[in-house]
């Protein structure tokens, strides 16, 4: 974390001592010179085994990397002066964030570096399957002349559909566009607004399966995210669809994929991510009609140029003046801001983190209120910390640092709103969520010593204590269901911690919420059980 966090307040601009940073993969010379140019010392020393990086790790202050070098837990430990850690690029697959959490580690991305370069690996990717060019070429130098055998189709006046409407995702509309295509796209963050606004349409999920020419991911690997493509999903899109992926390895079922290639149905596929990476072997590999790159997305020479200077610019900013910039693991806050907001910016994350797991349909608006003692603090944070929680249901990446700006890109209103009146509580944060099903709020304040804890879900009082995994019910409220509830769970053994009740205007026989914190988490045997039980409405398991 920041060194004025830590109770370190050397600043190394006044000290004889300089930082030090250790440029352990192959990157632009330009990062060296840039930690130069900033008062920081650098060496470059790429190709280490892991053993050979913890034997010098210790003498660092900073690591900078891009994806060979694996900062795993082992390596923290001999890591005992390292504060930050910076990726050159998007993906941090290599970097155990919750060790470098534990060991007030930063760690930094540069998740805009390479944006153009990877729409553009898609566009070219769209083009090679649309003509078949790698199939064609290796025919043509084999001495082959089959120009009837490579027919291929044209990219103007088709649909192209866009999972994931975000920076790249956005970049890749504005080129279809202008090769007059027609993009419809599927993002639960994209509003109505914002997609006129880069003249796209936004479609629901199977709407875009259903109507796409071509299918292209751009999207991060995360729970909601994974296998989206599954063989379900195939099923739904038309003969002869085409998909491509540069985003992440995960986001398509490649068995799935591989028996609709062999069928037909899917009329071809670029892949530049794989499941498993470095993918040497794959099922996929000899299936017709198959483009294969070895993740190339972000492989060419302006990105690597880019995202080594972002790189170098944002730990030099850090570890002079203590700057913080794209972050994964910590706000950006002053030391005299962070106690105070602390424990609201908690209570911040697990609301928003609630209301985003709680809510299925597109979000078009969010609005952060506070009252009583929270309305006397800086309001930036916590609705940060909101963004944070709500949006990590669908990004592996996503923090306080740059969750308003995701908010932002895709359009999402965002409103803060303070309240000098006096309520039930001395403190009390409210989050609402507009979508095409309505208004959605939940509320929390803080209990002494108890910390935070939710009050109100949905317009029903619920006092409940937001942690590990938990079991959301809603039900008629009617004698026995508690029990019935306390059994199935028992059946299936799932233990549970505590019960949480609440109901609607307290009406016997109304609609009831019940929150349960249980000890592990609920596999979807056990879910449809108890959406079996009479009474039951909605079933979701939830985490935090």
């Amino acid at each position: 974390m920041d060194p004025r966090l830590r109770g370190d307040t050397r600043n190394y601009k006044d000290s004889k001592e300089m930082p030090k940073v250790l440029i352990s993969d192959k990157m632009d010379p330009k990062a060296a010179e840039i930690f130069r140019e900033r008062g920081v010392e650098v060496d470059e020393i790429t190709g280490q085994t892991p053993e050979e990086l913890m034997q010098i790790i210790g003498d660092y202050d900073g690591l900078a990397i891009r994806s060979s070098t694996k900062v795993t837990p082992e390596i923290l430990e001999a890591a005992t002066n390292l504060k930050v850690v910076g990726r050159a690029g998007i993906g941090v697959d290599n970097v155990d964030i919750p060790a470098a959490s534990t060991k007030g580690v930063v760690v930094m991305n540069t998740p805009f570096g390479n944006s153009i370069t990877t729409a553009e690996h898609a566009i070219a990717m769209m083009f090679a399957l649309a003509r078949q060019l790698p199939s064609a070429d290796a025919s043509t130098q084999a001495g082959k002349w089959e120009k009837s055998k490579f027919m291929g189709v044209e990219l103007t006046s088709k649909t192209l559909g866009l999972i994931g409407a975000g920076n790249i995702g956005s970049i890749v509309a504005e080129r279809a566009i202008g090769l007059r295509m027609k993009v419809v796209a599927y993002d639960p963050f994209l509003t109505a607004e914002r997609a006129i606004e880069i003249g796209i349409e936004k479609v629901t999920l199977d709407e875009l399966l259903e109507r796409a020419d071509f299918i292209t991911m751009h999207t991060p690997l995360t729970d909601q995210t994974r296998n989206i493509m599954s063989a379900e999903a195939i099923a739904k899109t038309k003969p002869g669809v085409r998909i491509i992926n540069c985003a992440r390895g995960g986001l398509i079922d490649e068995a799935a994929l591989k028996e609709a290639l062999e069928s037909g149905h899917v009329a071809g596929a670029a892949l530049d991510v794989y499941a498993e990476e470095p993918a040497k072997e794959n099922a996929l590999f000899g299936t017709p009609n198959l483009i294969c790159t070895p993740h190339l997305g972000a492989s060419t020479s302006e990105a690597q140029v880019n995202v080594a200077i972002q790189v170098a610019e944002q730990m030099a900013d850090y570890l002079v003046n203590g700057g913080v910039e794209n972050a994964l693991n910590m706000p950006s806050l002053s030391a005299e801001q962070a106690p105070k907001l602390k424990p609201y910016m908690v209570l911040a994350n697990q609301l928003g983190s609630l209301i985003g797991q709680l809510s299925s349909s597109s979000l078009k608006g969010i609005s952060v209120e506070v009252e009583g003692a929270a309305a006397e603090l800086d309001p930036k944070p916590i609705t940060a910390a909101v963004l944070a929680g709500l949006m990590a249901a669908y990004s592996d990446s996503v923090n306080m640092v740059n969750a308003p700006y995701l908010a932002k890109e895709r359009g999402l209103d965002v409103r803060e709103v303070r309240h000098d009146r006096e309520g039930d509580y001395h403190t009390l944060v409210r989050v609402s969520v507009t979508t095409d099903e309505g208004e959605k709020s939940v509320a929390g304040t803080l209990f002494g010593s108890s910390g935070p804890r939710l009050v109100e879900m949905f317009g029903i009082k619920v006092e409940a204590d937001l942690e590990g995994d938990m079991l959301y019910i809603v039900n008629q409220d009617q004698p026995g269901f508690i029990g019935s509830v306390g059994s199935t769970l028992g059946e299936a053994g799932v233990n549970i911690g505590t019960f949480h009740l609440g109901r609607r205007a307290d009406a016997p026989g109304g609609e009831a919420v019940l929150l349960l914190s249980i000890d592990s988490p609920v596999e979807e045997p056990v879910l449809w059980a108890v959406c079996q039980l009479e009474g039951v409405k909605t079933v979701k398991a939830l985490r935090f």
